[in-house]
């Protein structure tokens, strides 16, 4: 797979001798679904925001699509434009009076041209089912409707990478299960995702990849498999395995189950 984003012993502070990324490198690559663990304050958010270009690192090398990239202002727009990131708290990232206005905003900041921003603003709003939205006040809509809007403005830049800042919190059920069926929507198209998370059960059932930051580190990169096997680790970092994980481990499953379907059928598949 093609190399999108790599990092090269990252380092970040906001206060001198108090770092918040310590010595990061990992790379991703195309199609990637990762879930990136840690508690508060581990240094989840800080890592988005240098891998979006928002913050500059104090040291180490960021290469994007193979080019290593300095910290002029050119670089930093590119890193802008093929990292999107989508925060937490969708009200930090509208701006626009409308929905449509919203979802153009990001095209239009790339100086494109007209025809290519209406085209790239009409194709988010269908990828996102906001049609019935479009001439709203994206302030006003619910959690779910601001994050799918949210979504969509960053999907007009045409991004080669997705970061999503906890996409789940404060939605109801359905709006969460149209995020997932959309996340895999997206990876099937070839995005490399990366989700921080609190839920290792979501981390679980969905990545292919799990991260795990510790104290400004990265202290855990492997399939979900081998890092929630590690139980000494998660309690340090103060984690859990996932609930199925466990269910599976206990009752002697290979391989473990990800979702309750798939622990249904081994159970009914066992001799009675």
């Amino acid at each position: 797979m093609n190399e999108i984003l790599r990092m090269e012993h990252i380092c970040f502070s906001y206060e001198k001798n108090h770092p918040v990324l310590n010595d990061i490198s990992l790379k991703i690559t195309e199609g990637e679904k990762i879930a990136l663990l840690g508690n508060n304050g581990a240094g989840k958010s800080t890592f988005f925001l240098c891998c979006n270009g928002i913050l500059k690192p104090d040291s180490g090398c960021i290469y994007l699509k193979g080019k290593k990239l300095t910290q002029n202002r050119k670089d930093t727009f590119s890193l802008h434009e093929n990292a999107g990131l989508i925060f937490q708290d969708s009200d930090h990232q509208i701006i626009g009076g409308t929905v449509e206005t919203e979802i153009s905003f990001g095209p239009m900041n790339l100086k494109l041209p007209p025809y290519e921003v209406k085209e790239r603003t009409e194709k988010a709003i269908a990828e996102m089912h906001l049609e019935n939205f479009r001439n709203r006040a994206p302030q006003y809509l619910s959690g779910g409707e601001k994050k799918r809007v949210g979504i969509a403005g960053i999907l007009a830049m045409k991004p080669k990478l997705l970061l999503l800042d906890e996409p789940s919190s404060c939605l109801d059920s359905a709006n969460a299960k149209l995020l997932e069926e959309n996340l895999e929507k997206f990876a099937l198209l070839g995005f490399p995702l990366i989700i921080s998370t609190h839920d290792v059960d979501f981390a679980w059932k969905w990545a292919k990849r799990i991260l795990i930051f510790h104290q400004g580190r990265l202290v855990a990169d492997d399939s979900p498999e081998k890092v929630f096997a590690r139980k000494s680790l998660l309690h340090t970092c103060g984690l859990t395995q996932p609930l199925l994980y466990q269910t599976g481990e206990l009752l002697g499953l290979n391989p473990l189950p990800k979702t309750i379907e798939e622990l249904s059928l081994h159970i009914s598949s066992s001799p009675a």
